[in-house]
């Protein structure tokens, strides 16, 4: 199913950070232009987090809290994704405090953990809204 308009800037940021999440896992092919080194990868999911991650979670969020209370499996996936979002949060936060030799495998899982996510998001959620709440996409303005 095409995107709808409103969902559309999610989706690309998705994009984005299925990049993110790539670049990370343990077993990454090297990036052109990207380096291998923990502490700037490190570097670059704190710049990535700030400038694409917040916004992007505020603006989920806006469109949850838009969605919740009108169709019960909506509402069961809502309480999955906030739940990960909770989840995906403190990974992040908690990087903060890993010991450098358990870096790798840190970023590894919040790699992965933000990757099953994002594809829930879209192939699940994303599609249950077009298809049950449209007036809700349409009321959206961001």
């Amino acid at each position: 199913m095409q995107r709808h308009s409103t969902l559309v800037p999610l989706s690309q940021e998705h994009q984005r950070l299925l990049f993110v999440c790539r670049y990370l896992k343990k077993d990454a092919a090297p990036y052109e232009g990207f380096p291998l080194e923990t502490d700037a990868k490190l570097a670059y999911i704190v710049k990535v987090f700030q400038e694409v991650m917040v916004p992007h979670i505020q603006k989920e969020e806006y469109l949850f809290e838009l969605c919740q209370g009108k169709d019960p499996e909506i509402d069961g996936l809502l309480t999955e994704l906030n739940q990960e979002h909770s989840s995906i949060s403190r990974m992040y936060s908690a990087l903060t405090v890993t010991e450098e030799k358990d870096m790798i495998d840190a970023l590894d899982l919040l790699a992965r953990s933000l990757e099953d996510h994002i594809r829930k998001e879209e192939r699940v959620f994303f599609e249950k809204v077009q298809q049950e709440l449209p007036d809700v996409l349409e009321s959206i303005k961001w």
